[in-house]
């Protein structure tokens, strides 16, 4: 990903509080002449059982989960690189809000590309635990504390049908495009606009600048 200096997260942090905050990922790998890539939507957690080793990511271990019928799963190998993106906060700016002429509009938009090698789980209690930890995971975030307990014998029921796996990270980027280039006071302008906004996309870009230096 091409991410100009000015783009860069302000630290880490940021990196690990996108992917938690839009856990949603597309993975990509290259696939074969005949085949072209394969990119999959799927829910990404960071495994609970191993702590991140560095603050820029690398050598954390992801889980994520996909359907074994896909055909993605079938040529996914132990051993491969695969491509995690997560989109975060994003929107349109129109020049209205710059209040300058000339101007251009724009798209403001954040993301995290993550690169790493990929485990693929074939144990069944690995794989419930990994669904397991995936549901312990986003209903804290994004749930309302429901209790799995009385759901466990579907999930066994069904967990044949689901394709686990580890990630173990090798490098990350993030690019948040959030008006870094344009003077302090249309920064302002474009960060008071959108959190104001009726827009909830607006709004989230606009609490991210407020994060920023």
């Amino acid at each position: 990903m091409f991410v100009p200096g000015f783009y860069r997260e302000p630290n880490d942090s940021w990196t690990a509080d996108l992917i938690r905050g839009n856990p949603l990922a597309l993975a990509v790998t290259n696939g074969s002449p005949e085949t072209g890539p394969f990119a999959t939507h799927l829910p990404v957690i960071f495994d609970p059982a191993a702590p991140r080793t560095g603050e820029d990511l690398a050598g954390a271990t992801l889980l994520g989960h996909m359907n074994r019928a896909n055909p993605h799963w079938t040529a996914l190998r132990s051993g491969d690189v695969l491509l995690l993106t997560f989109t975060g906060p994003h929107t349109y700016v129109s020049p209205t809000v710059y209040e300058k002429t000339p101007a251009a509009p724009t798209w403001n938009f954040t993301a995290v590309h993550v690169r790493g090698v990929v485990e693929k789980i074939d144990s069944t209690e690995e794989t419930l635990e990994v669904v397991q930890s995936t549901v312990r995971a986003f209903e804290g975030a994004f749930g309302n504390g429901w209790d799995m307990t009385d759901s466990l014998g579907y999930f066994r029921k069904i967990v044949p049908a689901v394709g686990a796996f580890r990630f173990t990270v090798t490098g990350a980027e993030g690019m948040f495009k959030l008006s870094q280039e344009q003077p302090g006071e249309v920064r302002e302008r474009v960060r008071e606009s959108f959190g104001q906004s009726g827009c909830t996309h607006k709004r989230e870009v606009a609490g991210l600048m407020n994060r920023l230096p």
